[in-house]
């Protein structure tokens, strides 16, 4: 089983010294013709200003990505070249579904941990809107014959083969969506929670009203103006957006339980009201060597104190968080009690209803981990105080990211010692992230 990194094991210490994030938009709507790359580039050069960090000190550029755009492969390597990155800055992507941005995070503290690196330009983008439809494979096939016929006569026999169902879309999201495994989408994912735990429709839609509430009143405080950032709109550049398109002011129970169920129309509660909105974002951090950071002066958010990423059932992804953070404890001896505030991310209010369920279940902790325990209770005033995933959006590549950077600045504005981020990632996985601050 893979082993927790944990700060104390490591060379050096890894510190978030700033960090940044676009607004968070539903797709389709101001960001949908704002590429990924664009959106990748606002939040690098931000994140190096209101670092005060050079680029030419920049030893490596890791973004995570899961929707890869055809004209940008290695997206971090494109990001960080248009952002004015020196080219023997070297840059990598990487992708793990719903974790990709705190892969990204994940590899900054592999880097300056051994001491292979001292500042790293990490975080996370996504276009979902961007995302393409796919011809089919018979379609696909008539085009490629065409390509390679040689005479019009020849181009002709093809293209009569041609039936009008060929030109049926592929919807990318929609598979990327699907896990191949259980051949479950990840709203089925959650409606199978839901009955684990016998999560009421009501219960679900009350969390997502909580979520977007929450959020709401995080907007009209001023508290995401520290970390949101301006991004002009790609789309003839003569637009800004400054707040994220997602929370809704007059949201209520009421008007969610009117929804339709998305994924099992005939017996589920999975609505789009109560899951998070597909969504188009980006995020920046910049981590440092933490004593090379106290040395040059600068003001620290807070340090990676210990990581994990584990495996959990397909068919339940959810409950990854748990799973996690059970492994995290375990190797560290952490406890629930130790955590000031958590930012679990709201793929699903049942997902995160289901995991709150099971941190405090003696009997869910003995039957998954041989605990003799609950994990413990992750109390709603310490949740996702800002609001969520179901307010803010999900943009699968840069979320991670989102988690650390909201929990930190959090931290610091309630003056708290440590924090844990965490989510549930498609396929069965589950990430955690213990920070803290001095």
């Amino acid at each position: 089983m893979t082993k927790t990194w944990i700060a104390k094991e490591q060379k050096n210490r890894v510190a978030v010294v700033a960090g940044v994030r676009t607004p968070f938009a539903k797709a389709g709507t101001k960001l949908k013709d704002t590429s990924a790359v664009h959106l990748g580039v606002t939040v690098a050069r931000d994140a190096m200003a209101k670092a005060e960090v050079d680029s030419e000190n920049i030893d490596e550029v890791v973004f995570g990505n899961a929707g890869t755009p055809a004209d940008a492969a290695n997206i971090s390597r494109v990001i960080a070249l248009r952002a004015g990155i020196d080219e023997s800055v070297p840059g990598y992507t990487v992708h793990r579904n719903c974790a990709s941005a705190m892969e990204a995070v994940a590899q900054g503290c592999l880097k300056i941990g051994l001491g292979l690196a001292d500042t790293m330009l990490v975080g996370g983008v996504e276009s979902m809107s961007q995302m393409p439809l796919i011809y089919g494979e018979q379609m696909t096939e008539l085009f490629a014959t065409l390509s390679y016929a040689k005479s019009p006569a020849e181009k002709l026999q093809k293209i009569m083969t041609f039936r009008p169902q060929w030109l049926k879309p592929i919807v990318a999201i929609m598979e990327g969506l699907t896990d191949p495994i259980s051949g479950l989408n990840m709203g089925q994912t959650a409606e199978v929670l839901a009955q684990d735990f016998h999560l009421s429709r009501l219960a679900q839609d009350e969390f997502a009203t909580r979520s977007h509430h929450r959020a709401i009143a995080a907007q009209k405080e001023g508290k995401f103006r520290d970390e949101i950032i301006p991004v002009v709109l790609e789309d003839g550049f003569d637009e800004v957006l400054e707040t994220d398109i997602g929370p809704r002011d007059n949201q209520s129970v009421e008007a969610l339980s009117k929804l339709r169920p998305f994924f099992d129309k005939a017996n589920g509660t999975i609505t789009a009201g109560n899951s998070c909105p597909i969504t188009d974002g980006g995020v920046a951090l910049i981590l440092m060597n933490a004593e090379k950071a106290k040395a040059d002066g600068r003001q620290i958010l807070g340090t990676i104190s210990s990581y994990v990423f584990t495996g959990c059932e397909p068919k339940r992804m959810g409950m990854g968080p748990i799973h996690s953070t059970a492994k995290l404890f375990k190797d560290t001896g952490l406890k629930m009690s130790d955590i000031n505030l958590v930012e679990l991310n709201e793929a699903f209010s049942a997902q995160v209803l289901a995991n709150q369920m099971a941190f405090a279940s003696k009997s869910y902790c003995a039957e998954k981990f041989g605990a003799t325990d609950a994990l413990g209770e992750i109390r709603d005033e310490i949740l996702n105080v800002n609001g969520g995933a179901v307010a803010l959006g999900h943009p699968v590549g840069a979320t991670g990211a989102r988690l650390i950077l909201t929990l930190l600045l959090e931290m610091r504005r309630r003056n708290v010692g440590r924090g844990l981020a965490t989510l549930c990632i498609g396929g069965g996985q589950g990430g955690a992230f213990v920070v803290e601050r001095e």
